[in-house]
């Protein structure tokens, strides 16, 4: 699971970075839409980079991880088109980027999920 703090560190930075960006490079009433899409991927991001974290923690702790494997990158998965897209939208202005959302977001969901799973078979090992 190094590659997960390793991208949870990234992610954790990149987010950050970003959420300061729309914050202070981002002014004025034209782009309160762009803004607002930045902070939204930021928000998401950084919450999925912290979880990168916990799962990276959990595997070490837990045998048979593979799950927490699966976790991982549908997690990452989820940023990449979730986050991404909002950010591809904001700073090119085309929106067709958002048709890829739905399949991060899914990720998302599908990463929730399987831990879920992983907690439910786990607690079923004791």
């Amino acid at each position: 699971m190094r590659v997960s703090l390793i991208l949870a560190g990234l992610n954790g930075a990149m987010a950050v970075g970003l959420g300061a960006f729309a914050a202070h490079g981002m002014a004025g009433v034209e782009m309160d839409y762009a803004r607002g899409l930045v902070e939204k991927g930021a928000h998401y991001q950084l919450i999925h980079a912290v979880a990168l974290t916990a799962v990276a923690a959990l595997y070490s702790a837990m045998p048979g991880g593979h799950l927490l494997r699966w976790t991982a990158m549908a997690w990452v998965v989820g940023i990449v088109f979730f986050c991404g897209s909002l950010y591809a939208i904001a700073f090119s202005g085309i929106a067709a980027f958002g048709m890829v959302a739905p399949v991060g977001g899914t990720a998302f969901i599908i990463g929730w999920l399987l831990l879920a799973l992983t907690g439910w078979r786990h607690a079923r090992l004791r």
